[in-house]
C-alpha cells in the first residue's frame, strides 16, 4: 500500500491559488468525469482556484507577458509544484470541464442573481483557475460549504444596480446583459455593477486593473 502524500497547500497558497480541492476520480459522478478526457493513468483530480486579490498581485509580480497572464502563471505554478508528479492540466485547455459542477461538489459554488458563483466567505470574488489530473495519493478533501448568502438577502442590491435591467426575481436575461455591454459608452464594459453592488465578501473585491483584465476578455469574446 502506497504512503499517503502530503498535499502542498502552502506552496499553492503562497502562489495565490488559495482555494484547493482534491477529488478521487473514482468518486466523481460519471457526467463530470466524462468531461476530463482520458483519465486511465491518473487517480485524482486537483481543483485549484483563488479567492480575493493575492493571485493578481502574484501575477503582476511575476511580470507574465502575453494575452493570458493569469493562465500562463497558473500553468507555470502547477509545473513547479508538481514537478515530481505525473499530471496533466485539463483546465486551462480545450476540454469542456464542468467547473461549476466541480465547484458545487467542493462546496464552493452557489448561484447568484448575476450569474457568478458566490459563497458566504468570498462573495463572488473567487474563480476557478486549474483542473489537474494527477497520479497522486493525497487524502481527498471533504466539501467546505460556507453557504449561499443570496436566499437570506432581503435588499438584493444587485438587481437595481444592473443598468441593463438584466436581473430580476424571475431570473437573468443574458441577451440584455450582452446587448448592453456591446454598446458604446457602456459602464459595464470592464466591470459588472450588479456584482460590485453585492456586499458579501466586499473586502475581497478585485482591483480595477484585475476587473478590467477579466471583463476585457469576456468583452472581446462578446464582440467576436
Amino acid at each position: 500500500m502506497s504512503e499517503v502524500q502530503s498535499f502542498p497547500a502552502a506552496l499553492f497558497n503562497q502562489a495565490g491559488l488559495n482555494r484547493q480541492h482534491v477529488f478521487d476520480l473514482d468518486r466523481l459522478p460519471d457526467e463530470v468525469r466524462s468531461t476530463l478526457g482520458d483519465t486511465k493513468n491518473f487517480r485524482q483530480l486537483i481543483l485549484l482556484g483563488h479567492g480575493g486579490k493575492r493571485l493578481w498581485a502574484c501575477v503582476q509580480a511575476a511580470g507574465m507577458p502575453g494575452e493570458h497572464p493569469i493562465d500562463d502563471y497558473v500553468i507555470q505554478t502547477v509545473a513547479q509544484v508538481f514537478a515530481d508528479q505525473n499530471y496533466r492540466i485539463v483546465y486551462p485547455g480545450d476540454a469542456p470541464v464542468g467547473l461549476q459542477q466541480l465547484g458545487t461538489l467542493a462546496g464552493w459554488h452557489h448561484p447568484s442573481p448575476f450569474m457568478v458563483g458566490i459563497d458566504a466567505e468570498w462573495g463572488s470574488w473567487f474563480a476557478y483557475r486549474a483542473a489537474v489530473l494527477a497520479d497522486t495519493d493525497f487524502l481527498p478533501f471533504f466539501p467546505v460549504d460556507r453557504g449561499n448568502p443570496c436566499p437570506t438577502c432581503s435588499e438584493r442590491p444587485c438587481i437595481p444596480a444592473c443598468p441593463a435591467a438584466a436581473l430580476s426575481n424571475e431570473g437573468f436575461a443574458l441577451d440584455k446583459c450582452i446587448a448592453y455591454r456591446r454598446q458604446d459608452g457602456s459602464v459595464c464594459q470592464f466591470t459588472c455593477l450588479a456584482r460590485s453592488a453585492c456586499p458579501v465578501g466586499s473586502e475581497h473585491r478585485y482591483s480595477e486593473a484585475q476587473l478590467r483584465h477579466t471583463y476585457g476578455i469576456s468583452l472581446r469574446m462578446i464582440r467576436r
